[in-house]
């Protein structure tokens, strides 16, 4: 069992962290058939959507040349998500998760072809296309929105408590290879091939990615008749976030902390203005703060836990904005892409010591609730950040937005420390056999 930490007291010693103790061995998780078709197919459809999500932000400024229009894209695929995500996570403790994650990912499906037959559709009309692409911005949305809390719980309940932190580690490391990819490989097609090539690569991963989970033998054992009324079943999610001050503090830290500090959604801008390197240059901008991830990922794998839990997860996110900010200052393509490397690693701490502590705290049959919280806070950093970052350019420029948002993500650090001491003053990550 999870013991949860108390509210320490001015001069109180670190809290300690206590979970479930892990197998030594590193491949544990991966030796469960399921979690292994769990893996291909979350590295599959990531790859998809990261593909999808370079090419279109490259074909909408290349149709427009409008900073707000990028900004925009975070604010179509937002609304729907956030909108729905509580509801997604109260179906996704009350129905097979499986099954959810299948009919999202064939609405994903389902967008990724629309994205490859709107200019054949609409040759004479760019305007409709780009409206015609923010639905379908609309429609993936609201699938992932469900998407989300569906495959994080069906992680959860396919390995053993005592495998979580080898199994975040995977997924993780899985999902940033991913990221690493997509971006990258998405560029290189867009230059090669143009949106055809490119979004036909997207809708064969995303088909392999849903290959994959009809592969897994694995059901939710959901009690339908001991399923909660749905305003009590939201709320419980809710009440549950925002009673445990630890993981309120460490999903508000990544929230505003993205949200001011994200500079993903002008990358397009840089990448054709400020450092003149094309799609592929995109591409690569794109991957940056993945292979930094994914390295990070490994690191902590390997390496022990933090001693000083809070300490590191302070030090890295205020690491994350100052890298942002030289970012923004910078005009050279190898800097850029150096910043960028170094502001996702760190971010990975965030992304660890967030997942760990909403699995190892949560109980198994509310893991949904939970996760599509999570989901509501890290889609607002994401997309909402995406449409901040484009008005502030509109309005200020590119270079001062981004420069602007570095500065502000360090004041969210300064202030998160001194408002949420029990944060701060996370302790070791400690393994424990108690049951």
């Amino acid at each position: 069992m999870v013991s949860a930490p108390r509210r320490g007291k001015r001069g109180a010693p670190p809290l300690r962290f206590r979970v479930p103790e892990t197998s030594a061995d590193p491949y544990a998780s991966l030796r469960l058939p399921s979690f292994r078709l769990y893996i291909i197919g979350l590295f599959a459809y990531t790859m998809a959507i990261q593909i999808q999500g370079t090419v279109v932000g490259w074909q909408i400024y290349e149709l427009t040349h409008d900073k707000l229009a990028l900004g925009l894209i975070g604010l179509a695929e937002a609304f729907p998500f956030i909108g729905a995500a509580l509801y997604a996570g109260h179906v996704a403790d009350t129905h097979d998760r499986r099954r959810i994650m299948l009919i999202a990912l064939g609405v994903l499906f389902a967008c990724a072809v629309s994205l490859l037959v709107l200019p054949f559709l609409l040759p004479s009309a760019p305007q409709l296309v780009v409206r015609a692409i923010y639905g379908v911005i609309v429609l993936s949305g609201l699938a992932r929105s469900f998407l989300q809390p569906a495959r994080q719980a069906l992680a959860a309940e396919m390995v053993p408590r005592s495998m979580f932190g080898n199994a975040i580690a995977w997924r993780s490391g899985s999902w940033q290879l991913a990221a690493v990819m997509g971006p990258a490989i998405g560029g290189f097609l867009f230059a090669l091939g143009g949106s055809k090539l490119a979004y036909s690569v997207d809708a064969t991963l995303m088909l392999v990615g849903v290959a994959a989970i009809v592969m897994i033998a694995h059901e939710s054992t959901i009690k339908r008749e001991q399923a909660e009324a749905m305003a009590k079943s939201l709320a419980t999610g809710i009440w549950f976030v925002f009673n445990e001050p630890v993981i309120l503090g460490a999903l508000s830290l990544d929230l505003f902390s993205v949200l001011f500090g994200g500079a993903t959604a002008l990358l397009p801008v840089y990448a054709d203005e400020i450092l003149h390197v094309g799609a592929s240059g995109l591409g690569v901008l794109r991957a940056a703060p993945a292979i930094g991830a994914v390295v990070m990922s490994a690191v902590i794998a390997w390496m022990p836990p933090f001693k000083r839990t809070g300490r590191a997860l302070f030090s890295a996110v205020a690491t994350f904005g100052i890298c942002i900010i030289v970012f923004g200052l910078s005009t050279s393509m190898i800097l850029s892409v150096a910043v960028l490397v170094i502001s996702g690693a760190a971010d990975m701490v965030s992304v660890f010591t967030r997942s760990s502590l909403l699995q190892h705290r949560t109980p198994t049959h509310m893991f949904g609730r939970v996760s599509s919280v999570n989901s509501m806070f890290i889609g607002s950093s994401n997309e909402i950040g995406a449409f901040e970052s484009g008005v502030t350019a509109k309005i200020f420029g590119t270079v001062p937005s981004v420069v602007l948002g570095g500065v502000l993500t360090l004041v969210v650090v300064a202030v998160t420390a001194w408002r949420i001491p029990a944060l701060r003053k996370l302790g070791k990550m400690e393994t424990t056999t108690s049951a």
